[in-house]
């Protein structure tokens, strides 16, 4: 799949759109799941359905397990990018709607730009940097004037909690190019979802143990979804694009992610949509596509030089 995608440019942004409308769609259905079952218990069977639905993957074709060697970071990429931002996404939506929740969290690019920089030695170029403000005021406009006003603690503490989460995302992006990068995207998924699950097992047997829990048709939808599309097969396709193209622009892609989000929750569950809502939409896409049209001759480089990796490796 990855030297496919190397060899189609067209295909990263193919699989840049089907991730981010998946994961608008499952922001909706995160908020929805809260009526069924607490915050972690929703989070421990969406991610032991995508767990299971990976392993039986890594099975069926074969894949092997991973080198002794690298257990240990699968182990820290997983609470990092599973058990760490989920937990918090999933307790701070308890207290901010869910498309407040989405633009939060995927603030990840600002703090993806800044880790690479600085650790991975990325140059953030005077496009990326104009496209990144770009997006990331879209994000402002979208939350609106009463981020910077005083609110309800309660509030405050929620989408604290979320900006946490994508700070961790963007440590989680940044530790998979330092030390998983020459792994198959199947095994690094499979693997750091398995212990980021049981991070989230052991949270949901302290905080939520005893509480109720409805298995509907409804609940068992969401679960399905977020589980096997969501995080299955998504979180897959994102090492994927993370392999293929320079961090900042790959990031800068998901703030997608919350412009479906708030047009499906316009959509479905009749979510009033705002002339401030839809001015950050497309400050958004024109941030995205400032920063793709400034990648250049640099972007076809970082292509070709992982078209050599990737046939010295296989060969």
């Amino acid at each position: 799949m990855k030297d496919l995608v190397l060899k189609h440019k067209w295909m990263v942004w193919v699989l840049i759109l089907l991730i981010t409308s998946i994961w608008g769609f499952a922001w909706v259905y995160m908020k929805a799941s809260l009526q069924f079952m607490g915050p972690f218990t929703f989070s421990a069977f969406r991610f032991g359905t995508g767990t299971v639905t990976l392993l039986l993957f890594v099975w069926l074709l074969k894949v092997g397990k991973p080198p002794r060697g690298m257990w240990k970071h699968l182990m820290i990429q997983g609470i990092l990018q599973t058990s760490i931002v989920f937990l918090l996404v999933m307790y701070g939506m308890q207290f901010v709607n869910a498309g407040k929740s989405s633009v939060l969290l995927y603030s990840m690019p600002l703090w993806s730009s800044i880790f690479a920089a600085k650790l991975l030695g990325e140059k953030v170029t005077p496009g990326k940097m104009l496209g990144l403000g770009a997006g990331m005021l879209g994000l402002v406009t979208i939350l609106g004037w009463d981020i910077f006003f005083v609110q309800d603690m309660q509030i405050i503490f929620g989408e604290l909690l979320i900006v946490f989460a994508a700070v961790s995302w963007a440590a989680s992006n940044v530790y998979y190019r330092l030390k998983l990068q020459g792994m198959t995207q199947l095994q690094v998924s499979a693997y750091q979802m398995l212990f980021g699950t049981l991070g989230i097992v052991i949270a949901t047997l302290f905080a939520e143990w005893g509480e109720p829990v409805a298995l509907t048709g409804d609940s068992i939808f969401y679960i399905l979804f977020t589980g096997v599309l969501a995080s299955a097969l998504c979180f897959t396709v994102w090492f994927i694009i993370l392999s293929v193209i320079d961090m900042v622009s790959a990031t800068l892609s998901t703030l997608l992610v919350p412009v479906f989000g708030l047009f499906l929750g316009w959509w479905l569950l009749d979510e009033k949509l705002t002339g401030g809502v839809i001015a950050g939409s497309l400050l958004i896409i024109l941030g995205i596509a400032i920063a793709q049209l400034s990648r250049g001759k640099k972007a076809d480089d970082y292509s070709e030089a992982k078209t050599i990796q990737s046939g010295e490796s296989s060969s």
